[in-house]
């Protein structure tokens, strides 16, 4: 009787092991039957028993689909069915997905954050007027609260309007205005508003009776 246990390192893997051995024999054992009205008649039942395991698909749209694409790939694809779907494709399956486009770093001014560069460049198609200036200066200000962020003590405008030039590729110029940033100390005291906030409202619940 001890030889005939049977243990998991000896068994093949499971293809999609959410199902279980047990529908992977069954599977199998469709595969092997020699005709294919018999193979056609178990695959049915297989895709029934499948819907009953996973019920939480039946809210996915083509459940039916996603079942019997399940079905051919747990076998393999040496499964000879008739499938009332077109039959997943196994070279598209075992396709490598192509690399993702990371965001553009810029290092020199990392204490900017990815999302500036996305402001400037949105900037960079308006066309000039008073929304686009608007733009600009607000995306600066943003600048300046960041760059505060990073470092505690105060920054000029010059170097502000500077990163902003470099950042635009020069489309962007706001060295050469009269109209000055939000003062350094508003931004600083603005953040500590919002910080004090958050503790006293952290530590309101203290006391509670909780139930």
């Amino acid at each position: 009787m001890i030889d005939n246990l049977e243990y998991n390192t000896e068994r093949e893997q499971l293809i999609i092991p959410e199902y279980g051995r047990h529908l992977q024999k069954m599977i199998n054992y469709a595969t092997t039957r020699e005709t294919k009205e018999e193979r056609n008649k178990i695959s049915k039942a297989i895709i029934d028993v499948m819907g009953n395991l996973q019920p939480h698909l039946r809210d996915v749209p083509d459940f039916q689909h996603k079942l019997w694409d399940q079905l051919f790939i747990m076998s393999d694809f040496k499964l000879d069915a008739d499938s009332p779907y077109e039959l997943p494709s196994k070279e598209e399956l075992q396709a490598r997905p192509k690399p993702l486009k990371y965001p553009q770093n810029h290092p020199k001014y990392r204490f900017y954050g990815n999302n500036i560069k996305t402001m400037i460049d949105v900037a960079r198609t308006w066309e000039d007027g008073d929304m686009k200036e608007a733009l600009n200066f607000t995306i600066a200000n943003h600048m300046k609260k960041c760059f505060l962020n990073w470092n505690k003590d105060t920054v000029e405008d010059g170097v502000i309007f500077q990163h902003l030039f470099e950042l635009s590729d020069g489309e962007i110029n706001l060295k050469g205005t009269d109209e000055s940033l939000a003062d350094s100390s508003n931004l600083l005291r603005t953040k500590s508003k919002h910080s004090s906030h958050k503790k006293s409202k952290k530590g309101s619940n203290r006391g509670r009776k909780r139930y």
